[in-house]
């Protein structure tokens, strides 16, 4: 792309999943890109775990050396709506996004095997699956759920919009990880997540500062009404059926770190706005933290792209 101004709309989807239900959130999720679309937006993005759920405060039944059978029921069901890729449910996401003519960011449980990972997914405005992101690090007891991701899908991509990319949650709290993307000249920093607050929010903005980019926060915005009810230990976790699980705190910071929209806060919608993604590189001539304010004679950062396979057949 060149340096010439170029406005990107963009929308930040701050909605809830049907909760354990894959198809009838992949259903929801293309509703919401075709919403989005006719806002004339060119960027998409959805929350950490969209399809079919974050699990928050959910019991798998787990305890040092042992399941219960209900928690075995309830990874079950975890595991069941999760999203093969490809498949047919990521064939709808693109096809969504092609009539939407947008690229679109959506974060999902990937199903590999026997084992899930916290994956954020890339379209194209053709449709194409450009590329993922397994979340690196599982945070807290997520790791009891989630197997960890590696190099190869530390990904930023290319398109007529800029360099698109990003990080997943408190994985935003690894510095190596920011300066690996940064290093790739990272414009639009995706920020899928759980958390939000105003110490989540002041992260987002310190990233923008740091990485001089476009950082574009996202949370599911869930109320315990949301969650059905034959979930395990729901009413004795969510009793109050009006309580936010989650408030939201959409948000869109501009590089060097002041806020252009948001945060959107205990409110379900689509926040949109314009940027400029030449507003990154201009930023990056003040600051470069991979360039200028580098100082590779004492520091080095050494990333391992290669794809971990537990099995080489030659």
């Amino acid at each position: 792309m060149s340096d010439e101004f170029m406005t990107v709309r963009t929308a930040v989807i701050q909605a809830a999943p049907v909760l354990f239900d894959r198809e009838a959130t992949v259903a929801k999720t293309c509703d919401l890109i075709a919403e989005a679309g006719k806002m004339g937006a060119n960027l998409i993005v959805f929350p950490e775990a969209f399809i079919p759920a974050y699990p928050r405060g959910l019991s798998f039944g787990m305890v040092v050396g042992s399941r219960s059978d209900e928690g075995r029921q309830t990874w079950q069901r975890y595991y069941a709506n999760a999203v093969d890729i490809p498949s047919a449910a990521t064939k709808r996401i693109g096809e969504a996004a092609q009539a939407a003519n947008a690229y679109v960011a959506v974060g999902v449980i990937e199903r590999d095997g026997g084992t899930l990972y916290c994956t954020m997914l890339y379209f194209g405005r053709n449709g194409r699956l450009l590329g993922k992101h397994r979340k690196l690090k599982p945070t807290g007891s997520e790791r009891l759920i989630w197997g960890e991701g590696d190099g190869s899908t530390l990904t930023v991509i290319d398109t007529e919009l800029g360099k698109v990319g990003g990080l997943i949650c408190w994985e935003n709290y690894m510095p190596l990880a920011r300066y690996a993307l940064y290093a790739q000249q990272i414009e639009i920093y995706v920020a899928p997540t759980w958390d939000s607050g105003d110490t989540w929010l002041a992260t987002l903005q310190h990233i923008a500062r740091e990485g001089g980019c476009w950082v574009i926060g996202c949370a599911t915005a869930l109320e315990a009404r949301d969650i059905p009810e034959n979930v395990p230990y729901r009413q004795m976790l969510f009793p109050d059926e009006s309580e936010w699980v989650n408030q939201g705190d959409a948000v869109i910071y501009k590089p060097f770190g002041r806020v252009l929209a948001g945060p959107m806060r205990r409110e379900k919608g689509v926040l949109t706005a314009d940027i400029n993604v030449a507003a990154a590189r201009a930023a990056r001539r003040k600051f470069d933290a991979t360039g200028h304010y580098a100082r590779p004679d004492i520091f080095t950062l050494s990333v391992d792209r290669n794809r971990k396979l537990p099995v080489k057949f030659d």
